[in-house]
């Protein structure tokens, strides 16, 4: 049933202004006109404004600001990303949901959303707080690419971020290695890269999104409000996240085809570009010990480049603090 209505939708969004009758959408999709009446009832029911007019047909007058299969699918220009859409208005997080349906074999492109997440996790488990004030997604991918190269699909998706936010919102943020952006010196949005994998392929990685978007500083609990922020608080503006979800899929679907055709190179440029704290000295803890150093860049596979007394080192894992 939502591929048909998302196959009206398409030919409602093809028409633009124009009606389309519906003897054109039965023909075209082979359901009775019936049928076709019955799915934009639906569509009302979703929000849609429809203009029917006898003897012209249908039209979309309006399109509703929540967020729906329908909604996030229409106008959305992408090829193969978010095809499929999977959404939920609660749910205890879209990592668990994608995980199940990648297990169930849901195919490459499809995007899991939720308006609120009662179990929202980060990295290294920790708890993300997810009202339905934010965007909280999980895009199911099957690259063909090694497993070592998973961390460079967590580096592209952050410039992905800020260069979205920049766009639509005019504020430059910045991405803190290695999976989380930031406006000023708070978050804004986080990253979290899943996979499962074999030694020399990977059969599915969950890149999951998290962006704080229409929070008032009040909203954010006690703990949380000299370390995070939201768009709405930097831009003192509410905002449709709707529009920002479909930049973020277009965006990323031609990022990551360049990045699959080209490889790392151009996405370590972009990185860079937008670092933060890139030549500035920090403090690196790992398993084996802690020390200062100073931030120089990304290497070639993605790592982090550090340098201490002189000496250049690439940085895989261990905690920065800030």
């Amino acid at each position: 049933m939502e591929n048909t209505r998302q196959r009206i939708i398409n030919l409602l969004e093809k028409a633009k202004a124009e009606y389309i009758s519906g003897q054109q959408i039965s023909n075209v999709l082979e359901i009775s006109r019936t049928a076709v009446w019955k799915h934009m009832k639906e569509l009302e029911k979703d929000g849609y404004v429809i203009e029917a007019i006898a003897k012209k047909g249908y039209k979309i007058i309006e399109s509703p600001d929540k967020l729906s299969v329908n909604t996030i699918q229409w106008g959305l220009h992408t090829d193969w990303l978010g095809k499929q859409v999977i959404h939920k208005p609660v749910t205890p997080s879209t990592q668990t949901l994608a995980q199940k349906l990648a297990i169930d074999g849901a195919e490459h492109g499809t995007v899991v959303i939720a308006d609120e997440q009662t179990a929202g996790k980060g990295r290294l488990n920790r708890a993300w707080h997810s009202p339905n004030q934010g965007i909280w997604m999980s895009l199911l991918l099957r690259p063909v690419v090694l497993p070592y190269q998973a961390s460079q699909l967590t580096l592209l998706t952050a410039t992905v971020l800020v260069k979205v936010i920049e766009e639509i919102t005019s504020v430059r943020p910045a991405i803190k290695w290695p999976n989380d952006i930031f406006i000023g010196d708070r978050k804004v949005a986080g990253i979290l890269t899943e996979m499962q994998s074999e030694h020399d392929q990977i059969q599915y990685l969950i890149i999951g999104i998290g962006i704080n978007v229409n929070q008032k500083g009040t909203d954010f609990p006690e703990e949380l409000r000299e370390k995070a922020t939201s768009i709405r608080t930097e831009t003192d503006k509410e905002w449709d996240m709707r529009v920002i979800i479909q930049h973020i899929l277009q965006d990323f679907e031609k990022k990551y085809e360049h990045y699959i055709k080209e490889g790392f190179a151009t996405i370590r440029s972009i990185w860079e570009d937008y670092g933060y704290k890139i030549g500035h000295e920090v403090t690196v803890k790992t398993m084996q010990e802690e020390q200062r150093v100073k931030i120089v860049g990304l290497q070639e596979d993605g790592s982090l480049l550090v340098e201490n007394n002189g000496k250049r080192t690439p940085l895989y894992s261990g905690e920065i603090i800030w």
